[in-house]
């Protein structure tokens, strides 16, 4: 243990306390905070602890397998929760909420297979850059959740005003240029960086998840040249 995987198991038990901040009424209830933005500084906390331990274990040589096996699980936990979350709250859709984690299954599926045969898949940027658009999306969320809560359509989930009302965006916008940003302006940013966001991570799920497999194919195909050209 040192102090980067220390921090990774500090991300991971952030998970329930962000789950219970969220579903629960007793932050307001004992300590008078709203729970959207407790939710969002919990949120973000965890962010950065995923941010420091890869960064310290590197500066500090103290990179190991331990480390290695508890990031991507932490990672993984945390978004998973918080998507899950942001359903149960009619915050997101549960159809791309299912696409990026059936990803994951997928893909940590391929990497045992790949493991049996001696490939190993290592993490991709594209992978990289779909966590952070999935935290983006759940953190601009929480902010127009915090703002206000959304509406909730007939086929179970919210069709967010920001996307139908063109007079709000046009007044959010305009309010952004004057520098005088109201509640509702607040939202509505929220939830176009949050949807807009949301429609990204499930792409770059897709991409990064045609990426590895691209990858085991080929690593996969030389394998057998090379088997064959032994013999």
């Amino acid at each position: 243990m040192n102090l980067p995987n220390y921090l990774t198991l500090a991300r991971i038990f952030l998970v329930p306390l962000l789950v219970v901040v969220l579903l629960t009424p007793y932050t307001e209830r004992w300590f008078g905070i709203q729970s959207y933005a407790l939710a969002i500084g919990i949120f973000l906390i965890a962010t950065i602890t995923d941010i420091l331990d890869g960064h310290l274990a590197r500066r500090r040589k103290q990179v190991s397998k331990f480390g290695a096996l508890l990031d991507p699980i932490a990672d993984k936990l945390l978004v998973s929760a918080a998507l899950i979350v942001l359903v149960e709250k009619h915050l997101a859709p549960a159809w791309a909420v299912v696409v990026i984690l059936g990803r994951e299954f997928v893909v940590t599926g391929l990497r045992s297979v790949a493991a049996t045969e001696g490939i190993v898949i290592s993490a991709q940027s594209v992978g990289k850059v779909k966590m952070w658009f999935q935290c983006i999306a759940i953190v601009a969320l929480l902010v127009a959740a915090a703002n206000s809560p959304p509406p909730v359509s007939n086929f179970g989930w919210q069709v967010p005003a920001a996307f139908w009302q063109v007079t709000e965006v046009q007044t959010a916008f305009s309010n952004l240029y004057s520098m005088s940003l109201s509640t509702n302006d607040w939202k509505v940013f929220g939830y176009l960086v949050g949807r807009g966001s949301l429609w990204l991570a499930v792409l770059t799920a897709f991409w990064s998840m045609y990426g590895y497999f691209s990858f085991f194919y080929q690593e996969s195909k030389k394998k057998a040249a090379n088997e064959a050209a032994a013999k």
